[in-house]
C-alpha cells in the first residue's frame, strides 16, 4: 500500500515539498521516492526481507520518515523507538520487537543490544545526504500487494503500564486512509508534526499525508514557541495535538502577537480537553474547536465532536463516532450498557489493530469477537454522545462509590483559578481512598484553596466525588507522549499520605 502512494505522489506532486526539515531544508516528493528506492535497495543488500522489523532509533527528521517508506517498500515491518526514552527503556522496547536491523544515531544507541545488526547513522543535512550509508545503486525487488502484510508496529505510550506493540497492516493503513481523504488525492497543504514519527500519528496516517501533498514541518523536539511559530509564519490553516500542546501554546506570554489569521480549525486528541482550555483555544484562536477520541489500539480514529457542535456537546463530551465506526459501552461481562450507564468503551472498524507484537494473551484481552476493548470507561448521554469517565485502571473506591477522576476533572478545570488538574487517589483509613486534586494555578500567588474547589464543584458533583486533599504544583509531569503522567502522580501522592 505504501510503496504505491509514494510512487503515484511523486508523479502527482513532485517538485512540491513534502517534508520540511527540523534544520529547514526540504525533501521534495521526487527526492522523496528516490531516497525511498535507495534506501529499500541497501537495506537488502543488508540482508533485510519481507517480515523482518526494522527498528527506528532517530530523532524526528526526514531520514526517519525515508527508512520507514523504505522498508515497507521490501515488505519489511518498521518498529520506532521513542527517541525520549532512556537506554533500559529503550532496550526493553527493542527486546518486544527483536528487530533483525536497527537505524540509529550515536546519540541513542546504548540500550541497543550488541548482537543486533545496527546501522549507526548521522542525519542528513540536505535532501541528497538522507541515509547516504544505507543507499544502493541496485532496485529492490517488487512486492505483490497484500492487504494482511503487516507494516508498522506502534507501542503505546504506557501511561498505565508497560508499552505494547500494536500492529498495523495494508488493510489498516488504507482504511484509516480512506477514513481521512475518501480515496482523493491532493488538497493538502502546510500542516505540523506534532507528535514523534514513531507515534501512531505519524505512523499510521502518514499515507493520508503523502495522498494530499502536503507539505509537513517537522520539529527535532516539541516547543511551544517553535511550534507556533511554524503555524504563524507558514499560515496553517489546522492547529493539530494533543491538549497539553495547546494549552503550552496558549501560555506563552507573546502568543496574542502571532499572526494566526489563517487557522481556521483546532483538532485535539490524545487526552480529553477540558471545557476551560476548549473555551479559552477557541477564543483565542479565532477558531473551531474539535476534540478526537481515539488510541494507539483504534488506528488514531475513533469519535469526534462537530465544529459547529452546541456547547453541551463540544465542551463535555468527545463527540461520536465517524461514520463506518462502531461504538457500544459494555458491563464488565461485556453485555451493552444502556444510555447513562458507566462501562468500557469498546470500538470496532477496519482501522482497529490486528495484534499486538508477539503477544497473544494481551491480543486476546483488547480484542474480542471482532470488537476492540479500550480499558477507557465512559457513557452514553441523551444526546448520543460519549463521555469519558476515565481509564479503568483509574478509577478509585471512596467508601463504596466509584470516582472516576474525569468527571471530577472536567468540572474542577473550570474554576476560574485552576490553569491545569488531575485528580488521583490516595489510601485513607476511613474511606479506603480519597481524590487529590493536583492543581496548577493560573497565578502561583493566588492559587484556589481545597475549600474553594469543594464549594464550586458541590453542585455538580455528588459529595463523594469532590476532592480532599490539594497539591499545589507548578506543572503536571507529563509522558514522553505529552499525556498527563498519572503513575507519577500516583506516586507523589502515595508518598504525600
Amino acid at each position: 500500500m505504501i510503496p504505491g502512494v509514494v510512487r503515484e505522489a511523486a508523479k502527482r506532486f513532485r517538485d512540491q515539498v513534502a517534508f520540511v526539515s527540523p534544520d529547514g531544508y526540504d525533501v521534495t516528493y521526487l527526492d522523496l521516492y528516490r531516497a525511498t528506492e535507495s534506501v529499500a535497495a541497501g537495506l537488502v543488500r543488508r540482508g533485510v526481507r519481507a517480515g523482518d522489523v526494522v527498528s527506528l532509533v532517530l530523532r524526528s527528521s526526514p531520514d526517519y520518515a525515508v527508512a520507514y517508506l523504505a522498508a515497507a517498500r521490501i515488505g519489511a515491518i518498521t518498529a520506532g523507538v521513542n527517541p525520549r526514552l532512556g537506554p533500559q527503556e529503550r532496550a526493553r522496547i527493542l527486546d518486544r520487537a527483536q528487530p533483525r536491523f536497527v537505524i540509529a544515531t550515536e546519540d541513542l544507541a546504548e540500550g541497543i543490544p550488541d548482537d543486533t545488526d545496527t546501522e549507526i547513522v548521522e542525519l542528513a543535512e540536505n535532501a541528497e545526504g538522507i541515509l547516504t550509508t544505507l543507499r544502493a545503486d541496485i532496485q529492490a525487488p517488487r512486492l505483490r500487494a497484500a492487504a494482511g502484510r503487516p507494516v508498522a508496529i506502534v507501542f503505546t505510550s504506557g501511561t498505565t503500564g508497560e508499552p505494547k506493540g500494536a500492529v498495523f497492516r495494508n488493510r489498516q493503513l488504507a482504511a484509516i486512509t480512506m477514513f481521512d481523504t475518501g480515496g482523493n488525492w491532493g488538497g493538502g497543504g502546510p500542516m505540523l508534526i506534532s507528535t514523534e514519527l514513531g507515534h501512531v500519528g505519524f505512523m499510521t496516517k502518514l499515507p493520508w499525508y503523502l495522498r494530499t501533498g502536503a507539505r509537513m514541518h517537522m520539529l527535532r523536539r516539541w516547543r511551544a514557541a517553535e511550534a507556533l511559530k511554524l503555524i504563524a509564519d507558514n499560515h496553517m490553516p489546522t492547529v493539530g495535538g494533543i491538549g497539553a500542546q495547546i494549552a503550552l501554546m496558549l501560555r506563552l506570554p507573546d502568543f496574542d502577537g502571532y499572526d494566526l489569521a489563517a487557522v481556521k480549525a483546532v483538532i485535539v486528541g490524545g487526552a480529553r480537553s477540558s471545557p476551560a482550555l476548549i473555551e479559552e483555544a477557541r477564543r483565542r484562536f479565532q477558531a473551531a474547536y474539535s476534540v478526537r477520541y481515539s488510541s494507539t489500539e483504534s488506528g488514531g480514529v475513533g469519535t469526534l465532536t462537530a465544529y459547529d457542535a452546541p456547547d453541551e456537546e463540544a465542551l463535555y463530551t468527545v463527540g461520536r463516532p465517524r461514520e463506518g465506526i462502531d461504538l457500544v459501552v459494555r458491563d464488565a461481562d461485556g453485555n451493552p450498557l444502556s444510555e447513562g450507564e458507566v462501562g468500557e468503551v469498546t470500538l470496532r472498524s477496519p482501522a482497529m489493530i490486528s495484534e499486538y507484537w508477539n503477544d497473544p494473551e494481551t491480543t486476546a484481552t483488547a480484542l474480542r469477537d471482532g470488537w476492540l476493548y479500550t480499558q477507557d470507561l465512559g457513557f452514553i448521554d441523551p444526546a448520543g454522545c460519549l463521555r469519558l469517565a476515565g481509564r479503568s485502571k483509574e478509577m478509585f473506591i471512596r467508601g463504596g462509590y466509584n470516582v472516576y477522576p474525569l468527571e471530577v476533572e472536567a468540572v474542577l478545570a473550570a474554576h476560574p483559578r485552576v490553569a491545569e488538574v488531575a485528580v488521583v487517589p490516595r489510601e485513607d483509613e476511613v474511606m479506603g481512598e480519597i481524590g487529590v486534586a493536583v492543581v496548577v494555578p493560573r497565578a502561583q500567588d493566588d492559587p484556589p484553596t481545597l475549600e474553594d474547589l469543594r464549594a464550586f464543584a458541590a453542585d455538580g458533583l455528588a459529595a463523594y466525588k469532590l476532592p480532599e486533599a490539594i497539591r499545589i504544583v507548578d506543572s503536571l509531569p507529563l509522558t514522553d507522549m505529552h499525556k498527563v503522567d498519572r503513575r507519577r502522580l500516583q506516586a507523589e501522592a502515595d508518598g504525600d499520605s
